[in-house]
Parts: C-alpha cells; sequence; structure tokens
C-alpha cells in the first residue's frame, strides 16, 4: 500500500511539474522584469549613498531581498501582478534618487587622474577586455532566477503556466535553460578574443583537447546526477530530455563540438551567421524528414531512441551557444574599434548602439519566424530546441543584456573613465551586486548546489500539499543558504571551477 502510494505520488509530481502550453512572451517578460527594476533601486542607493559600500550585514540583507527575494517574489505572490511589484519597486526608488546624494559617495567616484600614463605604470595598464559590470549583474540574476525556479516549480504556488511545456509553447523556465546555455557562450568569446589580440592561433587539436578538460567535469556531474535520479527514484519528466540524458550532459559535449566549429569561421567569420545556418539547417531536417515525428512520438526502443530528446534537441542549444559567442565577441572587449581614438563616451554609446541593432535583428527574425500573419508561423518548442526556441532565446538574452547595459550607462558612467587596473576594479565593485558577483563568480558550483537542496527538500518534504505560508518560508530558507554560501565563497576569494 506504501509503495503504491509513493509510486503515485511521484506520477503525480512528474506531471505537476510539466506544463502543457505555457504562458504568453508578453507575460514572462513582465515577470523578467522585476529583475532589472529591482537592480535599478540596488544602483541608486549604491551611486547615490554608496549603501553598499562598506558591505555590512545590512548591506548584506537589502542585497539580498532586492536581487534575490524580489525575483521570488515575481514567481510566487506576484506571479499574477508582476506590474503592480515593479510600481512597488519603483516607488522607493524615486523616493530615494530625490534625496540628496551622500557627498561621501561622490567623492569615491574614480576619475581621470592628470597623468593617465603614469597611472598605468603604477598600478596595472588596461588590458583588451574588461569584466564589465553589466555582464556581472546579467549572469548573476540569470543563474538567481533559475536556482530559485528549478525548487519552486515543486510547488503548487509557482503558477503551471512558468513550468516547462510539454512540446509546443513559451514558458518561463524554457528560458532558464537556453539562458544558461547562451550565457556561457558570451563568456566563451573571452579566450577567442584574447587569441586575436595577441596574433596567435591554437591548432585544432590541441583546441579540442582543451575543450574536453572542460567537458569532463560537466559529463562526470551527468553520470553522477543520472545514477542518484534512478538511484533514489526521484520523479523525472522522461519527455524532457529523455530516459538518460539531462542538462549536464548538454553542457557537457558543448565545448568539443564549439572548438570544432572554430575550423568553420576560416570560411564563415561570423557566429551569428554560423548560429543562424545551423538553426535553419534543423528546422529544414525537422520540415522535410521524419525527425520530427521520430523525436514526439517514436517508441524508446534502443539508447538513441530512449535519449532522442536530448541527443536532437543539441543542434539547437549548439546554435544558441555560437549566438552568444556572437555577442560575446563584441560586449566583451574594452573598445569596438580599439584603432578609432574615440572617447570612452562615444565607446559607450557605439556599443549601446550595437546591443540595440543586434537586440532587433533577432526580435525581427523571431517576429517573422512565429508570427501567422507575417511570417512563416512556426511554434516555439523547447523539446526540439528548433529554430524558433533559438531565435527567442537569442533575442530574449539580447534585451536583458542591453537592459543591464543601459542600467549601468546611467548610474556608473564612471566605469569607463578608469585609467588603470585597479581604479577600474574598484569602479567594477562599486558598480556590482555583492550577490550577483558571488553568483556569477562560481555559478556552476552554485547550481549545483541548488541541485541538491532541491533534491534534499523534494525527499523530505511533500511540496505538493503545503500551504502559500510555509512554501515561502521553505523558498526564502532555500535561497538564503544558497545566497550566503556563494557569498562566502566570494569572501574567501575561493573560485571552484568545474
Amino acid at each position: 500500500m506504501g509503495s503504491n502510494a509513493t509510486t503515485s505520488y511521484k506520477q503525480l509530481k512528474e506531471d505537476f511539474v510539466s506544463n502543457l502550453s505555457g504562458g504568453p512572451v508578453s507575460e514572462i517578460n513582465y515577470v523578467t522584469a522585476v529583475g532589472p527594476v529591482a537592480f535599478v533601486l540596488w544602483s541608486i542607493l549604491q551611486s547615490r549613498q554608496s549603501f553598499f559600500k562598506p558591505y555590512t550585514p545590512l548591506s548584506f540583507l537589502i542585497d539580498f531581498l532586492l536581487n534575490v527575494t524580489a525575483i521570488l517574489l515575481a514567481l510566487t505572490l506576484y506571479a499574477n501582478t508582476p506590474l503592480l511589484l515593479c510600481g512597488l519597486i519603483l516607488a522607493p526608488a524615486i523616493l530615494v534618487y530625490a534625496l540628496p546624494p551622500n557627498p561621501v559617495a561622490s567623492k569615491k567616484k574614480p576619475k581621470l587622474p592628470p597623468n593617465a600614463q603614469q597611472a598605468r605604470k603604477s598600478s596595472g595598464a588596461l588590458g583588451v577586455l574588461s569584466t564589465k559590470p553589466f555582464l556581472t549583474t546579467y549572469r548573476g540574476s540569470m543563474l538567481v532566477v533559475t536556482c530559485l525556479a528549478i525548487l519552486a516549480v515543486d510547488f503548487r504556488l509557482f503558477p503551471r503556466r512558468f513550468a516547462k511545456v510539454e512540446t509546443w509553447g513559451t514558458s518561463l523556465m524554457d528560458v532558464g535553460v537556453g539562458s544558461f546555455v547562451f550565457s556561457a557562450g558570451v563568456v566563451a568569446a573571452r579566450p577567442v578574443l584574447k587569441e586575436r589580440a595577441e596574433g596567435r592561433s591554437i591548432p585544432l587539436f590541441q583546441r579540442l583537447l582543451y575543450s574536453m578538460r572542460h567537458s569532463l567535469p560537466l559529463l562526470v556531474l551527468g553520470v553522477i546526477r543520472l545514477l542518484s535520479v534512478k538511484g533514489l527514484d526521484y520523479a523525472e519528466h522522461v519527455t524532457e530530455y529523455g530516459v538518460h540524458w539531462n542538462f549536464f550532459f548538454t553542457l557537457g559535449f558543448l565545448p568539443p563540438f564549439v572548438a570544432l566549429f572554430q575550423a568553420v569561421l576560416n570560411f564563415i567569420p561570423s557566429y551569428a551567421a554560423l548560429a543562424t545556418m545551423l538553426g535553419v539547417g534543423y528546422q529544414v531536417v525537422l520540415e522535410t524528414t521524419s525527425l520530427k515525428a521520430f523525436i514526439l512520438t517514436a517508441p524508446r526502443t534502443d539508447i538513441f531512441s530512449m535519449n532522442r530528446e536530448g541527443i536532437c534537441s543539441f543542434v539547437g542549444y549548439l546554435a544558441i551557444f555560437l549566438a552568444g559567442q556572437d555577442t560575446g565577441m563584441y560586449v566583451l572587449p574594452r573598445s569596438i574599434n580599439p584603432r578609432s581614438g574615440t572617447s570612452n563616451s562615444a565607446q559607450r554609446s557605439t556599443l549601446l548602439l550595437t546591443m540595440t541593432v543586434w537586440t532587433a535583428i533577432w526580435t525581427a527574425l523571431y517576429f517573422f519566424s512565429t508570427n501567422y500573419t507575417y511570417g512563416l508561423g512556426m511554434d516555439v518548442s523547447r523539446r526540439l530546441a528548433n529554430l524558433p526556441y533559438v531565435l527567442w532565446i537569442t533575442a530574449f538574452n539580447s534585451a536583458q543584456l542591453l537592459a543591464c547595459c543601459v542600467i549601468e550607462s546611467v548610474f556608473f558612467p564612471s566605469f569607463y573613465q578608469a585609467a588603470d587596473a585597479k581604479s577600474e576594479q574598484e569602479a567594477y565593485e562599486t558598480a556590482t551586486s555583492r550577490v550577483f558577483r558571488a553568483y556569477n563568480r562560481n555559478g556552476l558550483a552554485v547550481f549545483l548546489l541548488a541541485n541538491l537542496l532541491t533534491g534534499l527538500v523534494n525527499m523530505t518534504v511533500p511540496t505538493l500539499d503545503v500551504g502559500p505560508s510555509v512554501t515561502m518560508g521553505i523558498l526564502v530558507g532555500y535561497a538564503a543558504v544558497v545566497t550566503t554560501v556563494a557569498v562566502a565563497l566570494d569572501a574567501w576569494n575561493i573560485s571552484i571551477k568545474l
């Protein structure tokens, strides 16, 4: 009797965590807008009042409430009224902005020294690449949303339309997996840019060996997750990736395939073009062969058919990764055109314009691929990782990056006036949330911790049976633990590279 009850509860959980059709893209945009709006309040507190410098326990509490709890509220209690939550956050932001600025904060703004050349010699010259605050904000906030959603989805307070769809449609959690891959692609542009700056080229075989060193830990994590899920009889939805495949396998196989695509750049010198061609080619195969029917309806008779969703969707995730890498190629460099001799403000304007244009391009491509009146009328499918899904994820993340860049440009323009490495590091720490820095620094390790805690909660708490108050207590406690560990690792200067 007890075994049957456990089995039925497991089946109920499997059905519960998968939504059938998702929600409209506009609603997802409203919900995800809460994060940038909360960061606006954080930016006002920091830029005008220097509230988070020094970083005290009170600073950590406010940082946690603004950049973690506000996002959690948008996923749960305010899921149906995200614009109201945005208004509640903007009201104190306007009030704080209206207050006279803290004179100490204005004195701390880094200024360009009279002898910039001497400053570079004494404090360290600026490199070709810089760690830009808005990238840390973007990646940190994306990781926060991901870590919160993977546990929140198991509770009834989390709207079903935010859960991953079965086959067709869009949802908040469908954005999460694609955004994780896109952001990894943005960061992957850094070694490529360093190679180009140094005028060297790594042979293909050496590049493959280097990529495999990065892949191995992820593949090991994938095997560990597979064994633990099967061994503990943990609830899982087979149509997400397959019987044995999981997201760690997708992440693990990306680096060697990206290394192979480096050779193609000799003929097609654009990651965006490669991503588009790969997405279009994959979509053509889906539409002109029986591959789509095989992925959606074939019986699971062998190892390939058992994991067909994860294996076939890998093509789409590879396209998303390449699109992210293309974004990194113009976002990561200190100057888009270092030989132009233009001022920092002009370079900044050029970057904003470039990001705006690319966001518009990806958005237009997504519109024409999905619109039934003016376009191809195709449906988004995270399960297939088809062309509309690739374009949706790329457009969404490009817009998120642009929003973070605009906020930084408004409140922390002094970062781009730094004349040496030391002053730039100080400006970077001023312009970034400690919480976001911590999540960004050990992103994969924090994500792994969140997965372990999610499994622990699910094995000890009947998540489908608890009420709203207990749900919020568990989720806030879980978020506090993950965030505290991340910030502690950052404070101890520990970087865990997986």
